[in-house]
């Protein structure tokens, strides 16, 4: 990076500014076209390589989102989401959610003042749900709710797996929640009034505050879109999710990968001692089995707040139990930390073993709030499953088969998934039934559900079990 750099003043809740340069993002504004289709009304927000943004198709007049990709970004995210979504396994897995992985609505390329990006269409979400945890009255989501979520990543990440590719970067801010409201129909002035006002905020240049007259930077910065993030916590109808942002996902047999893209309190240890071994698939098991914690707790696992690598290894080592040898032998501030057998040096500090973590991050704040906790035996079930993906030494992890066919999994998990999947067909059955009676009162008619609708209803309900019991007995 030139070293002329930071040129504009920081916007809070936006991208970076100064990334708005040669192979960095693509500058749009409002109401401009993309692809001579895509209508920008709104941003929906940002990562490292790409903005996302809502638009209205002008073809279909429905709301889309746009996921802007930076001219320097591997190009895989298409390729890999059109191989998932054509997958054998489809037929049983997308019966019960066919937003588990983002649908790729359209693929295109556009070309500005940095690059050439990587635009991919596709539904838009709710809310991540970083920010649904974040903006939660308790920072923690009822059980059957976190089951339920817990159930749909594992399955998410057994399709991409299948198909060869390890995602990369497994955290909340990548795991959507899915509109529990259409707003296709809705105006662009309705929407907003709905949920929060477009904000433009001027871009200005760190010296003298003058306005960015540079055509690679866009001249105002949008926050995103709020999609009202549920503050009163998820409804176990609600409680589908999207996996999303691929940006990063590789195919550990073709392309070597040894750099981890993951938040530092989620990344496998073998990036950090074994930085010339190449990822596997169960680098993403070790951050799988952190946020499968996360979506139980009101802290992540190994605690954000700390500053420091070391200071998360000494939290993972008092957690999980003495790293290999040979990554002991190589962790240098280990004496600072911990006696050769691994234990604190300091007096006054207990051990934070993974039972005491959840007794404290998961149990304690639902006792707190009269909530219902997690029960003896479902303990011992998901602790059991945690230690088995946050083994050490990746060889000795489970894969992503034995996640899904985990005592935990198939007696909790996926129990709670059905009942979110009949809650929110219920929840659609009641709308679709105030807006059929709706219409026929305004034609004088009465209506009255049929045995022989009832009866497909029926029919439909067993068709969705049938698919979560392919999920289980999927290939490997």
């Amino acid at each position: 990076m030139s070293s002329t750099y930071p040129k504009y003043q920081p916007i809070e809740d936006v991208e970076n500014i100064n990334r708005y340069r040669l192979g960095g993002y693509h500058p749009i504004h409002i109401d401009d076209r993309l692809n001579e289709r895509y209508r920008i009304v709104d941003k929906l927000g940002h990562g490292s390589f790409s903005t996302v943004w809502l638009a209205v198709d002008e073809q279909t007049t429905k709301y889309v989102a746009i996921k802007v990709g930076t001219s320097d970004a591997d190009q895989v995210e298409f390729d890999m989401l059109s191989q998932v979504t054509r997958s054998p396994l489809r037929g049983n897995i997308w019966k019960t959610n066919e937003m588990l992985i983002h649908p790729v609505i359209d693929h295109f390329r556009a070309s500005g003042p940095n690059g050439t990006h990587s635009c991919l269409v596709t539904p838009p979400a709710r809310c991540n749900l970083r920010d649904v945890k974040g903006e939660g009255c308790y920072h923690i989501l009822q059980l059957d709710a976190a089951r339920s979520l817990a159930a749909q990543l594992v399955i998410a990440l057994s399709l991409i797996h299948d198909r060869g590719y390890a995602h990369g970067d497994l955290h909340l801010g990548n795991l959507l929640l899915q509109l529990h409201v259409p707003i296709d129909g809705v105006s662009v002035e309705q929407m907003h009034a709905r949920y929060s006002e477009l904000e433009k905020h001027p871009v200005l240049c760190i010296k003298l505050g003058e306005p960015a007259t540079d055509p690679s930077v866009p001249s105002y910065a949008v926050p995103p879109l709020s999609f009202n993030v549920p503050k009163d916590g998820i409804a176990i109808g609600e409680a589908l999710l999207t996996l999303c942002d691929f940006g990063v996902a590789f195919r550990p047999k073709d392309k070597s990968r040894f750099e981890a893209y993951t938040p530092r309190e989620l990344c496998p240890p073998e990036a950090l001692f074994e930085p010339e071994t190449p990822l596997t698939f169960a680098s993403d098991i070790w951050s799988l089995g952190c946020v499968v914690f996360e979506l139980f707790s009101n802290l992540s696992l190994f605690d954000r707040r700390l500053t420091k690598q070391e200071y998360i290894t000494a939290q993972q080592v008092q957690i999980l139990g003495p790293m290999p040898p040979a990554w002991w032998n190589k962790w240098e501030a280990r004496r600072k930390w911990c006696d050769e057998e691994g234990r604190p040096l300091r007096e006054s500090s207990k051990p934070d073993t993974l039972k005491r973590r959840f007794q404290t991050c998961v149990q304690n704040p639902r006792l707190e709030r009269g909530w219902d906790t997690l029960a003896e035996d479902e303990l011992d079930a998901l602790m059991t499953l945690l230690r088995s993906m946050l083994a050490w030494s990746p060889s000795e992890r489970l894969d992503i088969s034995g996640v899904l066919r985990s005592n935990w999994m198939t007696h909790w998990a996926l129990p709670a998934y059905q009942k979110c999947l009949e809650k929110q067909k219920h929840l659609g059955e009641e709308e679709g039934l105030k807006e059929e009676k709706g219409v026929k009162e305004d034609r004088g008619l009465v209506v009255e559900k049929s045995l022989e609708q009832e009866k497909g209803l029926e029919e439909e309900s067993r068709t969705e079990e049938k698919g979560l019991e392919g999920v289980l007995n999927c290939p490997d």
